[in-house]
């Protein structure tokens, strides 16, 4: 009777019985990293406007992040952590898509390796069109996905914090993607007809390739 209340309910969870020791194995493995809170403004108001967002490009109210599929790795695009905290702070409508809230990313990982949590997980990050409501996004200061794979301290620090959320949300490593990768991505879903095949540049494939096998 045990094992198969063990059984129903693994199936519940998403997963088989056999894969719970994985999972706890996983995470005994991944301990959360260092990581410094560093909040930016989230009121009332930017996650009313994140709600009528997810409206208009997922079809349901919410504001809440309350599956989490996948993890999405991104490039600043600047060279400093205090450009892209200001960025994401100052809830104006952004400069390519003009909607608001504002973007924002779950984690910032600046060039020394110091993690920067800037939003609860329980909310969901403007990071990626087409995945906001079912990911995580994490930044990394720099111009290049060559300058994160070639800082040491930054990547170790990435990769640490990627493992610890992928045993907190069991997302497998396949699922881990570059922001460049958004589009094939099997979560990927936008009702916004001219957005659907929106993207950006950074973290492209042969640079995931890497990651994800430094990941395993």
């Amino acid at each position: 009777m045990l094992a198969a209340a063990l059984a129903a309910s693994a199936l519940l969870a998403g997963h088989s019985v056999q894969d719970r020791p994985i999972h706890a194995a996983r995470a005994a493995a991944a301990p959360k990293p260092k990581i410094v809170h560093s909040p930016i403004p989230f009121s009332n108001k930017r996650r009313h406007e994140m709600g009528a967002y997810s409206l208009r490009h997922y079809g349901a109210r919410e504001s809440r992040l309350r599956e989490v599929k996948t993890i999405v790795e991104h490039v600043t695009a600047g060279s400093t952590y205090a450009s892209a905290y200001n960025t994401f702070a100052r809830d104006v409508p952004d400069s390519e898509l003009h909607e608001l809230p504002a973007t924002c990313a779950h984690f910032v990982v600046d060039t020394d390796g110091a993690i920067h949590q800037l939003v609860p997980l329980r909310y969901r990050c403007r990071h990626t069109v087409g995945l906001n409501d079912r990911s995580i996004g994490i930044e990394h200061v720099g111009l290049s996905d060559g300058e994160v794979l070639g800082r040491r301290r930054q990547l170790r620090a990435s990769l640490k914090l990627t493992r610890w959320l992928q045993a907190r949300y069991a997302v497998p490593t396949k699922y881990v993607i570059g922001h460049a990768e958004s589009l094939s991505s099997p979560f990927h879903h936008e009702r916004v007809k001219r957005l659907r095949t929106q993207t950006h540049g950074d973290m492209q494939h042969a640079t995931m390739v890497k990651y994800r096998r430094k990941l395993r």
